[in-house]
């Protein structure tokens, strides 16, 4: 094994590094960092932006936390998965989405254009958040390649709650997304929804305690039926689950999932036509032993698993 920092020396498609998880640089599960998108499969970028927040504000450092979470994870290939995400495609840490122009919220047209370059290089995008507004630019961009998306929204809100002018924020972008066609509600579904929010706009809703009283296969097959062989979008919003399993997030709800409940559910995913993922809200400063920061990374892993699965 070579001494050198693979976050530096390494090279795309050679598979996970075995390391010391206390040291190097923090790239996302030690990948290397690259600008250069040339034959690059995915690329992981994180968006450092929590300006939409309604409660806690600490999800900008989400994306340092979870690259740092993802050390401890980097040392063998993902279980259960068969195959090794970073054999099978050149996956890189494209490093972070940063707002050099100002403006505040309504700026984010940065992190759309930030997409865009990836998806026009031919890669995929795999964002780190950030608050969940980072989902709606992402959104906009996948659209103009892919069309009208199918939504898989992990969850403990249904950010769709009405939105104009002055009240974007991260619980309004999946009502924006919805008006604007760029996702298609009847093909989309929102799991584990544990708050009240009357207005579907046509979103399947599967709660937090369908979940609990359904059982993770039954949920799988529902989710399947819904999106069939449209083009999906996967967010997780990291207060989906519980607050036992991720405190540190900024609009915590008891009654959430498990990590073994969403894990399984992602796992049986395998098929989907998936486009683009995100993985957001998780806020370090209200976190304990990292226990957030580590979900955040191995949901990450596992859409990659998913991705390099499903294509």
């Amino acid at each position: 094994m070579s001494s050198w920092d693979n976050a530096f020396t390494g090279k795309p498609k050679t598979g996970m590094v075995g390391s010391h998880s206390f040291g190097g640089a923090g790239s996302f599960f030690r990948t290397p960092y690259s600008r250069d998108l040339s034959n690059v499969d995915v690329a992981v970028s994180g968006v450092p932006l929590d300006i939409a927040t309604t409660n806690r504000s600490g999800a900008r450092l989400g994306p340092r936390a979870i690259r740092n979470a993802s050390l401890s994870l980097a040392w063998e290939r993902p279980w259960p998965w068969k195959k090794d995400p970073f054999s099978e495609m050149a996956v890189i840490d494209y490093g972070d989405c940063e707002n050099n122009s100002g403006g505040g919220l309504l700026s984010v047209a940065h992190i759309e254009a930030h997409v865009h370059g990836i998806l026009e290089a031919g890669a995929a995008s795999l964002l780190l958040g950030g608050d969940h507004f980072i989902t709606y630019p992402s959104l906009c961009a996948h659209a103009k390649f892919h069309g009208p998306l199918s939504l898989i929204h992990f969850d403990a809100h249904t950010d769709t709650w009405p939105s104009s002018g002055s009240g974007i924020n991260h619980g309004t972008m999946f009502y924006k997304a919805a008006k604007e066609g760029i996702v298609r509600p009847e093909s989309s579904v929102q799991i584990g929804i544990r708050t009240t929010n009357d207005e579907t706009l046509g979103y399947q809703i599967l709660s937090a305690a369908d979940v609990h009283r359904q059982g993770t296969e039954a949920i799988v097959r529902q989710i399947r039926e819904r999106v069939g062989s449209n083009p999906v979008y996967l967010t997780f919003d990291i207060d989906c689950l519980d607050p036992a399993f991720a405190p540190g997030t900024g609009t915590p709800v008891p009654g959430g999932l498990s990590s073994f409940q969403a894990l399984d559910i992602i796992r049986g995913l395998v098929g989907i036509n998936l486009v683009g993922m995100d993985v957001v809200e998780v806020a370090p400063a209200y976190d304990h032993a990292e226990i957030t920061a580590l979900a955040g990374a191995q949901i990450a892993i596992e859409m990659l698993c998913l991705y390099a699965e499903s294509r």
